[in-house]
């Protein structure tokens, strides 16, 4: 327990180490390769109707929570995704491949090569032990969509086209081949091993002083803004604060395989037009899609106040240019990183931070839900 009164996990749950919430078990599934066939997802609706709530969510590492799952239920559950494909063979490996993939890959380019190899690597047991929340991205497009996603080790190409490996925090990379880019991921993580004293993420480390050598290639600055719309590589939908029922998942799986995004935005395999799907949203402008806002009360146990009822409250008075993010606590799980309007839960109504994290200083404090449109 922290001093702030809430619990502090240091972990995020998967499926064979599932988090228990107020509306039951969490159990995050992570695709291989970030990537559902439409069989996959249809079976994740079936299960998360037979042995959750029926409700889903896509978290900011692109993976899919299966919610309110009852401890009785749990082995069943897993046993349908055992069957899917879609379980590790272990705790320690599914904790360890926490690998984000840009959506914006073909079969057989090097981004499938690369999370081929980057998943069977780390599933190797001579692995350096890592903390629950370090992760991966591979990235390896013409230009970068995900630096703004969190990661601890990228693989990104520069602006001549060539491979580079970042540590986190670094303006610089070491360029790499596609043969050394995962063993030289791996020897990073080790580095950052011996070096993280009692970090948990790479930029700490990074941000204290010490850096890997050889990172002297540029990056590319990323200018990429995820939003629905058509893409070559198919149809990108938007879901209000990355949660959706059974039936949408099973609705939206039979137009194609699906690959999840860290922008909690689903890419539609090779859909060029879709009808109209409940809770889908299509429409870039939608200001939905720029609150971003935790389960909160009471599906949270450690949430002091509802969200998703709020946001969608709050969407109509959010401004063109304006992201909003509401925490149910200040530990603000859903966007860990600044916001430039930030919403938290307190006992006696709402703060608002004003550029700053769930848990910064607030400019303001004990709002009722009926005064927030006032202030945002």
């Amino acid at each position: 327990m922290s001093d702030t009164g809430y619990e502090i996990k240091g972990w995020c749950p998967g499926a064979l180490r599932p988090m228990m919430s107020g509306d039951g078990l969490v159990v995050r599934v992570r695709p291989f390769g970030g990537r559902l066939r439409r069989a996959q997802a249809d079976g994740i609706a079936s299960l998360a109707a037979a042995h959750g709530n029926g409700f889903l969510d896509i978290s900011s590492r692109g993976n899919i929570q299966i919610r309110g799952v009852a401890e009785a239920r749990h082995g069943a559950l897993i046993e349908g995704l055992r069957v899917m494909g879609l379980i590790d063979p272990t705790p320690e490996i599914e904790s360890r491949r926490n690998i984000i993939v840009t959506p914006f890959w073909n079969k057989g380019d090097d981004t499938e090569i690369l999370t081929t190899a980057l998943t069977q690597a780390l599933a190797l047991p001579d692995m350096p032990e890592l903390p629950g929340k370090f992760g991966f991205a591979v990235d390896a497009g013409a230009n970068p969509v995900l630096q703004d996603a969190s990661a601890d080790i990228r693989l990104e190409c520069d602006a001549g086209g060539g491979l580079i490996l970042v540590a986190d925090g670094m303006k610089r990379g070491k360029p790499v081949s596609l043969d050394t880019a995962v063993p030289e991921a791996i020897a990073l993580a080790d580095w950052f091993s011996q070096y993280k004293g009692t970090a948990t993420r790479m930029k700490a480390v990074i941000a204290a002083g010490a850096e890997p050598v050889g990172h002297i290639v540029p990056r590319q600055k990323g200018t990429f803004v995820p939003k629905p719309g058509y893409t070559p590589n198919g149809a990108i939908v938007g879901l209000a604060f990355g949660q959706m029922s059974v039936e949408t998942l099973s609705t939206l799986a039979k137009h194609g395989s699906l690959r999840l995004t860290p922008w909690r935005l689903i890419l539609v395999e090779s859909a060029r037009i879709l009808p109209v799907i409940e809770d889908v949203i299509t429409d870039p402008s939608d200001p939905l899609l720029r609150i971003i806002a935790c389960t909160g009360a009471p599906r949270c146990a450690q949430a002091l106040g509802e969200t998703r009822k709020l946001g969608s409250t709050l969407a109509p008075h959010l401004a063109a240019h304006q992201t909003l993010h509401i925490s149910g606590c200040t530990k603000g799980c859903a966007h860990p990183r600044s916001a430039p309007l930030t919403l938290t839960a307190q006992k006696g109504g709402f703060a608002l931070i004003k550029d700053g994290k769930a848990g910064d200083t607030p400019s303001v404090s004990g709002l009722s839900p009926d005064e927030l449109k006032d202030y945002i």
